[in-house]
Protein backbone atom coordinates (compact mmCIF):
# COMPACT_ATOMS: atom_id res chain seq x y z
CA UNK A 1 0.00 0.00 0.00
CA UNK A 2 1.04 3.59 -0.55
CA UNK A 3 0.26 6.70 1.48
CA UNK A 4 0.76 10.38 0.79
CA UNK A 5 1.88 12.70 3.55
CA UNK A 6 -1.74 13.72 4.21
CA UNK A 7 -3.03 10.14 4.12
CA UNK A 8 -0.44 8.67 6.49
CA UNK A 9 -2.11 9.64 9.78
CA UNK A 10 -5.38 7.98 8.81
CA UNK A 11 -3.67 4.87 7.44
CA UNK A 12 -1.05 4.33 10.15
CA UNK A 13 -3.08 2.13 12.51
CA UNK A 14 -4.23 -0.19 9.72
CA UNK A 15 -0.72 -0.42 8.27
CA UNK A 16 0.76 -1.30 11.66
CA UNK A 17 -1.69 -4.21 11.90
CA UNK A 18 -1.41 -5.52 8.33
CA UNK A 19 2.05 -4.66 6.97
CA UNK A 20 5.45 -6.14 7.80
CA UNK A 21 7.74 -3.89 5.73
CA UNK A 22 7.56 -0.08 5.91
CA UNK A 23 9.46 2.34 3.67
CA UNK A 24 9.56 6.01 4.71
CA UNK A 25 11.19 8.36 2.20
CA UNK A 26 11.21 11.89 0.83
CA UNK A 27 13.26 15.03 1.39
CA UNK A 28 12.09 15.55 4.99
CA UNK A 29 13.96 13.01 7.10
CA UNK A 30 12.50 14.39 10.34
CA UNK A 31 8.92 13.67 9.25
CA UNK A 32 9.92 10.25 7.91
CA UNK A 33 11.57 9.49 11.26
CA UNK A 34 8.44 10.66 13.12
CA UNK A 35 6.28 8.44 10.90
CA UNK A 36 8.46 5.40 11.60
CA UNK A 37 8.29 6.16 15.32
CA UNK A 38 4.50 6.37 15.04
CA UNK A 39 4.29 2.98 13.32
CA UNK A 40 6.58 1.40 15.93
CA UNK A 41 4.30 2.69 18.69
CA UNK A 42 1.25 1.18 16.94
CA UNK A 43 2.68 -2.30 16.41
CA UNK A 44 0.66 -4.89 18.35
CA UNK A 45 3.85 -6.03 20.09
CA UNK A 46 6.91 -3.99 19.05
CA UNK A 47 9.28 -5.71 21.48
CA UNK A 48 13.02 -5.23 21.08
CA UNK A 49 14.30 -2.69 18.53
CA UNK A 50 17.18 -3.90 16.33
CA UNK A 51 18.99 -1.12 14.45
CA UNK A 52 20.78 -1.61 11.14
CA UNK A 53 22.20 0.69 8.45
CA UNK A 54 21.66 0.65 4.72
CA UNK A 55 25.40 0.35 4.18
CA UNK A 56 25.46 -2.88 6.19
CA UNK A 57 22.59 -4.34 4.19
CA UNK A 58 24.13 -3.31 0.88
CA UNK A 59 27.24 -5.30 1.80
CA UNK A 60 25.23 -8.27 3.05
CA UNK A 61 21.65 -8.36 1.64
CA UNK A 62 20.89 -11.72 3.27
CA UNK A 63 21.42 -10.33 6.76
CA UNK A 64 18.05 -8.53 6.93
CA UNK A 65 16.11 -11.75 6.38
CA UNK A 66 18.26 -13.60 8.92
CA UNK A 67 17.65 -10.90 11.52
CA UNK A 68 13.92 -10.69 10.76
CA UNK A 69 13.51 -14.43 11.32
CA UNK A 70 15.64 -14.51 14.47
CA UNK A 71 14.11 -14.39 17.92
CA UNK A 72 14.92 -11.91 20.65
CA UNK A 73 17.65 -12.78 23.13
CA UNK A 74 14.94 -13.12 25.76
CA UNK A 75 12.43 -14.84 23.49
CA UNK A 76 10.15 -11.84 23.02
CA UNK A 77 8.98 -9.84 20.00
CA UNK A 78 11.26 -7.50 18.05
CA UNK A 79 11.22 -5.09 15.14
CA UNK A 80 14.04 -3.90 12.85
CA UNK A 81 14.82 -0.24 12.25
CA UNK A 82 16.95 0.54 9.17
CA UNK A 83 18.45 3.94 8.41
CA UNK A 84 19.43 4.01 4.76
CA UNK A 85 20.41 6.37 1.96
CA UNK A 86 18.44 6.05 -1.26
CA UNK A 87 18.07 2.43 -2.42
CA UNK A 88 20.81 0.94 -0.21
CA UNK A 89 18.35 -1.55 1.31
CA UNK A 90 16.68 -2.63 -1.97
CA UNK A 91 18.41 -5.99 -2.42
CA UNK A 92 18.02 -6.84 1.25
CA UNK A 93 14.29 -6.04 1.20
CA UNK A 94 13.83 -8.04 -2.01
CA UNK A 95 15.58 -11.04 -0.46
CA UNK A 96 13.41 -10.73 2.64
CA UNK A 97 10.20 -10.70 0.60
CA UNK A 98 11.25 -13.69 -1.48
CA UNK A 99 11.59 -15.84 1.64
CA UNK A 100 8.48 -17.82 2.54
CA UNK A 101 9.00 -17.42 6.28
CA UNK A 102 7.41 -14.21 7.55
CA UNK A 103 9.72 -12.27 9.84
CA UNK A 104 9.32 -9.44 12.33
CA UNK A 105 8.33 -5.92 11.16
CA UNK A 106 11.00 -3.97 9.26
CA UNK A 107 10.94 -0.16 9.20
CA UNK A 108 13.21 1.57 6.67
CA UNK A 109 13.85 5.33 6.87
CA UNK A 110 15.51 6.13 3.52
CA UNK A 111 16.95 9.62 3.22
CA UNK A 112 17.34 10.76 -0.36
CA UNK A 113 14.87 8.18 -1.70
CA UNK A 114 11.47 8.93 -3.22
CA UNK A 115 8.28 7.00 -3.90
CA UNK A 116 9.69 6.42 -7.41
CA UNK A 117 12.80 4.63 -6.14
CA UNK A 118 13.38 0.92 -6.77
CA UNK A 119 12.60 -0.04 -3.18
CA UNK A 120 9.37 1.95 -3.19
CA UNK A 121 8.26 0.33 -6.45
CA UNK A 122 9.04 -3.08 -4.96
CA UNK A 123 6.70 -2.44 -2.03
CA UNK A 124 3.97 -0.02 -3.15
CA UNK A 125 1.60 -2.61 -4.68
CA UNK A 126 1.89 -5.10 -1.81
CA UNK A 127 -0.82 -5.40 0.82
CA UNK A 128 1.78 -6.37 3.44
CA UNK A 129 3.93 -3.26 2.92
CA UNK A 130 3.64 0.51 3.25
CA UNK A 131 5.42 3.26 1.29
CA UNK A 132 5.06 6.84 2.57
CA UNK A 133 6.82 9.95 1.28
CA UNK A 134 7.33 13.16 3.25
CA UNK A 135 8.11 16.73 2.21
CA UNK A 136 9.58 19.42 4.48
CA UNK A 137 6.90 21.23 6.49
CA UNK A 138 6.58 25.00 6.47
CA UNK A 139 6.93 27.21 9.53
CA UNK A 140 3.19 27.27 10.20
CA UNK A 141 2.97 23.47 10.16
CA UNK A 142 5.90 23.00 12.57
CA UNK A 143 4.55 25.75 14.84
CA UNK A 144 1.24 23.88 15.00
CA UNK A 145 3.12 20.63 15.73
CA UNK A 146 5.00 22.34 18.58
CA UNK A 147 1.71 23.44 20.13
CA UNK A 148 0.37 19.89 19.87
CA UNK A 149 3.52 18.50 21.51
CA UNK A 150 3.31 21.15 24.22
CA UNK A 151 -0.33 20.39 25.01
CA UNK A 152 0.49 16.69 25.40
CA UNK A 153 3.39 17.58 27.72
CA UNK A 154 1.23 19.82 29.92
CA UNK A 155 2.54 23.15 28.62
CA UNK A 156 0.31 26.15 27.98
CA UNK A 157 2.09 27.77 25.07
CA UNK A 158 1.27 30.73 22.83
CA UNK A 159 1.79 30.99 19.09
CA UNK A 160 4.76 33.35 19.42
CA UNK A 161 6.69 30.98 21.68
CA UNK A 162 5.74 27.95 19.58
CA UNK A 163 7.02 29.71 16.47
CA UNK A 164 10.28 30.59 18.23
CA UNK A 165 10.82 26.94 19.16
CA UNK A 166 10.04 25.88 15.58
CA UNK A 167 12.54 28.39 14.16
CA UNK A 168 15.18 27.47 16.72
CA UNK A 169 14.79 23.81 15.76
CA UNK A 170 15.33 24.63 12.10
CA UNK A 171 11.83 23.22 11.36
CA UNK A 172 13.09 19.81 12.54
CA UNK A 173 10.31 18.22 14.60
CA UNK A 174 12.76 15.88 16.36
CA UNK A 175 14.69 18.81 17.80
CA UNK A 176 11.46 20.68 18.56
CA UNK A 177 10.18 17.70 20.54
CA UNK A 178 13.42 17.63 22.53
CA UNK A 179 13.03 21.33 23.33
CA UNK A 180 9.44 20.85 24.47
CA UNK A 181 10.50 17.95 26.72
CA UNK A 182 13.25 20.08 28.30
CA UNK A 183 10.85 22.93 29.01
CA UNK A 184 8.29 20.54 30.54
CA UNK A 185 10.96 19.10 32.85
CA UNK A 186 12.16 22.60 33.77
CA UNK A 187 8.64 23.70 34.72
CA UNK A 188 7.69 20.33 36.25
CA UNK A 189 4.70 20.22 33.90
CA UNK A 190 2.52 17.25 33.04
CA UNK A 191 -0.89 16.57 31.56
CA UNK A 192 -2.27 16.48 35.12
CA UNK A 193 -0.45 19.67 36.21
CA UNK A 194 -0.20 21.99 33.18
CA UNK A 195 2.06 25.05 33.38
CA UNK A 196 2.17 28.26 31.33
CA UNK A 197 5.35 28.93 29.33
CA UNK A 198 6.99 32.36 29.18
CA UNK A 199 9.80 33.58 26.92
CA UNK A 200 12.08 33.63 29.96
CA UNK A 201 11.53 29.88 30.34
CA UNK A 202 12.62 29.28 26.74
CA UNK A 203 15.65 31.53 27.33
CA UNK A 204 16.57 29.52 30.42
CA UNK A 205 16.66 26.05 28.87
CA UNK A 206 16.23 26.42 25.11
CA UNK A 207 19.01 25.50 22.69
CA UNK A 208 20.75 28.22 20.73
CA UNK A 209 19.12 28.88 17.41
CA UNK A 210 20.74 27.71 14.21
CA UNK A 211 21.45 31.37 13.31
CA UNK A 212 23.46 31.76 16.54
CA UNK A 213 25.44 28.56 16.13
CA UNK A 214 25.39 26.82 12.77
CA UNK A 215 23.83 29.12 10.18
CA UNK A 216 26.92 31.03 9.08
CA UNK A 217 28.90 27.83 8.43
CA UNK A 218 25.95 26.22 6.61
CA UNK A 219 25.65 29.24 4.33
CA UNK A 220 29.41 29.46 3.71
CA UNK A 221 29.68 25.79 2.69
CA UNK A 222 26.52 25.49 0.61
CA UNK A 223 27.18 28.89 -0.98
CA UNK A 224 30.64 27.75 -2.10
CA UNK A 225 32.46 30.53 -0.17
CA UNK A 226 35.63 28.57 0.52
CA UNK A 227 37.42 31.62 1.92
CA UNK A 228 34.85 31.76 4.73
CA UNK A 229 34.76 28.03 5.49
CA UNK A 230 38.17 27.92 7.21
CA UNK A 231 37.38 30.65 9.76
CA UNK A 232 33.95 29.10 10.38
CA UNK A 233 35.49 25.67 11.04
CA UNK A 234 37.94 27.31 13.42
CA UNK A 235 34.99 28.88 15.25
CA UNK A 236 33.34 25.46 15.42
CA UNK A 237 36.39 24.06 17.21
CA UNK A 238 36.77 27.07 19.52
CA UNK A 239 33.11 27.01 20.57
CA UNK A 240 33.00 23.23 20.90
CA UNK A 241 30.03 22.85 18.54
CA UNK A 242 28.83 19.26 18.33
CA UNK A 243 29.81 17.77 14.91
CA UNK A 244 26.69 15.62 14.60
CA UNK A 245 24.44 18.51 15.64
CA UNK A 246 26.16 20.70 13.07
CA UNK A 247 25.68 18.09 10.37
CA UNK A 248 21.97 17.92 11.24
CA UNK A 249 21.79 21.64 10.42
CA UNK A 250 23.17 20.85 6.96
CA UNK A 251 20.66 18.00 6.54
CA UNK A 252 17.80 20.31 7.48
CA UNK A 253 18.95 22.94 4.99
CA UNK A 254 19.31 20.32 2.24
CA UNK A 255 15.76 19.14 2.99
CA UNK A 256 14.54 22.74 2.86
CA UNK A 257 16.26 23.27 -0.49
CA UNK A 258 14.65 20.09 -1.84
CA UNK A 259 11.20 21.32 -0.86
CA UNK A 260 11.81 24.79 -2.30
CA UNK A 261 13.24 23.38 -5.53
CA UNK A 262 10.18 21.16 -5.94
CA UNK A 263 7.83 24.13 -5.53
CA UNK A 264 9.95 26.38 -7.76
CA UNK A 265 10.02 23.82 -10.58
CA UNK A 266 11.47 25.30 -13.78
CA UNK A 267 10.95 28.86 -12.58
CA UNK A 268 13.81 31.32 -13.09
CA UNK A 269 12.74 34.14 -10.77
CA UNK A 270 14.32 32.73 -7.62
CA UNK A 271 14.29 36.05 -5.77
CA UNK A 272 10.59 36.61 -6.48
CA UNK A 273 9.79 33.03 -5.53
CA UNK A 274 11.61 33.33 -2.18
CA UNK A 275 9.93 36.66 -1.46
CA UNK A 276 6.56 34.95 -1.90
CA UNK A 277 7.68 32.04 0.31
CA UNK A 278 8.74 34.47 3.02
CA UNK A 279 5.41 36.27 2.71
CA UNK A 280 3.66 32.93 3.24
CA UNK A 281 5.94 32.35 6.27
CA UNK A 282 7.46 29.23 4.75
CA UNK A 283 10.96 30.68 4.96
CA UNK A 284 12.53 33.16 7.35
CA UNK A 285 13.03 36.54 5.67
CA UNK A 286 16.65 36.75 6.85
CA UNK A 287 17.45 33.50 5.00
CA UNK A 288 16.33 34.77 1.59
CA UNK A 289 19.74 35.97 0.28
CA UNK A 290 21.53 32.74 1.25
CA UNK A 291 18.72 30.55 -0.08
CA UNK A 292 18.73 32.44 -3.38
CA UNK A 293 22.40 31.59 -3.87
CA UNK A 294 21.98 27.98 -2.78
CA UNK A 295 18.95 27.33 -4.99
CA UNK A 296 21.00 28.42 -8.00
CA UNK A 297 23.68 25.85 -7.10
CA UNK A 298 21.81 22.87 -5.67
CA UNK A 299 19.07 21.62 -8.00
CA UNK A 300 18.07 18.29 -9.52
CA UNK A 301 20.62 15.49 -9.51
CA UNK A 302 23.26 17.67 -7.85
CA UNK A 303 20.96 18.24 -4.88
CA UNK A 304 20.23 14.51 -4.68
CA UNK A 305 23.96 13.80 -4.55
CA UNK A 306 24.35 16.38 -1.80
CA UNK A 307 21.66 14.67 0.29
CA UNK A 308 23.28 11.26 -0.23
CA UNK A 309 26.68 12.68 0.70
CA UNK A 310 25.33 14.19 3.93
CA UNK A 311 23.70 10.89 4.92
CA UNK A 312 26.92 8.97 4.33
CA UNK A 313 28.87 11.59 6.29
CA UNK A 314 26.38 11.28 9.15
CA UNK A 315 26.89 7.52 9.28
CA UNK A 316 30.66 7.98 9.18
CA UNK A 317 30.60 10.41 12.11
CA UNK A 318 28.51 8.05 14.23
CA UNK A 319 30.89 5.18 13.50
CA UNK A 320 34.04 7.26 14.17
CA UNK A 321 33.07 9.60 17.01
CA UNK A 322 36.68 10.15 18.13
CA UNK A 323 37.59 11.69 14.78
CA UNK A 324 34.19 13.26 14.05
CA UNK A 325 35.47 16.84 13.99
CA UNK A 326 38.21 16.10 11.45
CA UNK A 327 35.94 13.95 9.26
CA UNK A 328 33.26 16.63 9.27
CA UNK A 329 35.74 19.36 8.33
CA UNK A 330 37.03 17.31 5.38
CA UNK A 331 33.50 16.49 4.22
CA UNK A 332 32.35 20.11 4.40
CA UNK A 333 35.38 21.34 2.46
CA UNK A 334 34.57 18.81 -0.29
CA UNK A 335 30.99 20.08 -0.46
CA UNK A 336 32.16 23.72 -0.54
CA UNK A 337 34.44 22.96 -3.50
CA UNK A 338 31.55 21.26 -5.28
CA UNK A 339 29.29 24.25 -4.71
CA UNK A 340 31.39 26.66 -6.75
CA UNK A 341 30.15 26.81 -10.35
CA UNK A 342 33.61 27.66 -11.65
CA UNK A 343 35.21 24.78 -9.77
CA UNK A 344 36.41 21.63 -11.48
CA UNK A 345 34.69 19.67 -8.72
CA UNK A 346 31.16 20.17 -9.98
CA UNK A 347 29.86 16.83 -8.78
CA UNK A 348 29.83 15.19 -5.38
CA UNK A 349 30.81 11.57 -5.34
CA UNK A 350 29.05 9.26 -2.92
CA UNK A 351 31.71 6.63 -2.67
Amino acid sequence: MKASQKEFAGLAARAAREARVFFFCGPDEASAFDAATRIASLLPDPGERVEMTGAELRRDPVRLGDEARSTSLFGGARHIWVRAAGDEAHDAVQTLLENEVSGCPVLVVATGATDKSRTAKLLAARADALVAMFYPPDLAAVTASVRTMANAAGLKIGSEIAERIARGAGLDTRIARSEVTKIALYLDASAETPRPVAMTDVDAVGASTEDEGFGSLVDAVLGGRREAVGPELRRMREQGLNPVGLLLAFERRAAQLAGLAARLGDGRDVAGFLKAEAGARRVFWKDQPALAVQLQIWRGAKLERLVARLVMLHQTLLANSQHAELLLSEGLLTIARSARPESRHLSITTS
